[in-house]
């Protein structure tokens, strides 16, 4: 049977790797001056995909305090036009003070259950590590290098092509030249010959309006976080339009992105990013407003 396209979209796109400078690594299990690394994200860095793949409005949390101290997470979010809520628990942690302890287990939890969406995962497919560890100061010396699935892909470039109108600004329409009357001869009058009463019509030589430049590179979004809210806003539009559901440009944008080697996370977006964003939003407006079936983002 084959998958939801869109699903499909927002799955991968929350699965993506994240920047090797955004994972953490942990001792697991130390050995004098040796110790086993453990890779780990923060909390912060789960709720940033939830918001940039899905939006803040398609994702909520709920806690509960166990008996024990540690903490239940209930994470709901909307993947396509269904409501999903995956949950886990999280442990506290082993520091004196016990609301850190408890914030902890709070962290723990949700990352528990992001892992069920498939966000991190694949942290837990790195092979074990032993790297040089510092006792004294309690932390690992040199990082472990990532393997090259935990890498997300290489961004390509892309070439500059109209966006539609509406999600990137364009520049106004020129007016067409107007003839200079000034230049226009006139027949000259004679002593003898009254002059006429009507000056000769002058008729300006019949001109094309110019078309509107193509957008420059100053009208694209200058960074990732723009890119957000411009797709976003025209995403509302769309949808506002009846031609496509909430949150399809914005899935199918972000997994396109993916699939060319950009990062999940649309924030970290720029130059032929952006670019490629762009292009990819024009398909699909195009696609959309032609009465097609939206672009696919699976075979």
């Amino acid at each position: 049977m084959q998958r939801d396209p869109q699903m499909l979209a927002l799955t991968t796109a929350l699965a993506a790797p994240f920047e090797p400078r955004e994972v953490k690594f942990k001792p697991q299990m130390v050995k004098n001056n040796r110790c086993l690394a453990m890779a780990y994200i923060d909390a912060r860095l789960i709720q940033d995909r939830l918001d940039e793949v899905l939006g803040v409005e398609n994702w909520e949390d709920v806690y509960k305090i166990l008996p024990d101290g540690s903490v239940m997470c209930r994470l709901r979010c909307k993947l396509g036009e269904r409501w999903i809520t995956k949950t886990d628990v999280g442990s506290p942690s082993e520091q004196p003070d016990m609301g850190d302890r408890l914030k902890a287990a709070f962290s723990d939890a949700l990352k528990r259950a992001a892992v069920k969406y498939g966000i991190g995962r694949y942290l837990y497919r790195l092979p074990a590590q032993w790297v040089e560890y510092d006792p004294v100061k309690k932390q690992i010396v040199q990082p472990p290098q990532l393997p090259a699935f935990a890498i997300p892909k290489a961004k390509p470039q892309a070439s500059a092509k109209p966006a539609p109108s509406g999600f990137v600004a364009t520049e106004p329409k020129k007016e067409p030249a107007r003839p200079d009357v000034s230049k226009v001869d006139v027949p000259a009058v004679t002593k003898t010959q009254a002059p006429k009463a009507e000056t000769p019509k002058v008729e300006a030589p019949k001109q094309e309006p110019q078309k509107a430049d193509a957008p420059k590179a100053a009208n694209l979004p200058s960074n990732g976080q723009e890119l957000h809210r411009r797709l976003r806003e025209y995403d509302a539009k769309l949808a506002a339009q009846k031609l496509c559901p909430v949150g399809a440009l914005l899935a199918h944008v972000t997994q396109e992105g993916v699939k060319a080697g950009y990062t999940a996370n649309m924030s970290d977006w720029t130059g032929p990013a952006i670019q490629f964003a762009v292009d990819t939003v024009r398909k699909f407006d195009q696609a959309a407003r032609q009465g097609g079936p939206e672009p696919r983002t699976a075979a």
